[in-house]
């Protein structure tokens, strides 16, 4: 473990390498999971703001939903976290003309209709942080259904910590994710 700030990061973050690619995955991140995508409550009210400009891209089931289940709720393990459809489905995804499921709130972003990408936790993921009083603990999640993004990761040879920079820095900020940077050239090889 590493200690940057209040964050406690595994090593795993520095010595393991991933790559999303959902060609193979499909985007099964935004699918597979027994509760939603953890939400800050400044997230939740985001969301809620802003969907007129993500609406157009969702299902009508999504929709109804979304009507019925709001736009966000407290989990089975009283966690903030989006609302699923079925039992496992992110409230906010679509499929595109590939098959890939993919977030209405993140299409939105792209095209310009806001400056809010996403939740954190998913531009984050697989890195996991379980927030404490005292620390946060940052931990990569290795799934099943990320194997092909451990497989681009190994072939492209890019560390986890290089591949999630942006979301890293968007949690902690510049400075930390230089110290990260500093420790992750500076430390060992596995």
């Amino acid at each position: 473990m590493l200690q940057i700030g209040k964050a406690i990061i595994s090593f795993d973050i520095i010595q393991k390498e991933f790559c999303c690619d959902l060609e193979k995955c499909k985007g099964a991140c935004c699918v597979d999971g027994d509760s939603g995508a953890p939400l800050t409550p400044d997230e939740a009210k985001l969301i809620e703001q802003m969907y007129p400009d993500f609406e157009e891209y969702l299902s009508d089931h999504n929709k109804a939903q979304i009507k019925r289940q709001g736009f966000s709720l407290i989990d089975e393990d009283g966690d903030l976290v989006t609302p699923i459809v079925g039992n496992n489905e992110c409230v906010f995804t679509f499929r595109d003309e590939a098959g890939i499921t993919k977030c209405a709130i993140e299409k939105a972003y792209f095209e310009k209709h806001t400056t809010f990408r996403k939740p954190v936790s998913c531009h984050l993921f697989p890195i996991r942080i379980t927030e404490y009083k005292e620390f946060d603990a940052v931990n990569y999640q290795q799934l099943d259904i990320c194997k092909p993004g451990r497989i681009c990761g190994k072939s492209n040879a890019m560390p986890l910590w290089k591949y999630l920079k942006e979301p890293l820095i968007r949690k902690y900020g510049e400075e930390w994710y230089k110290e990260l940077t500093y420790a992750a050239e500076h430390l060992p090889k596995e």
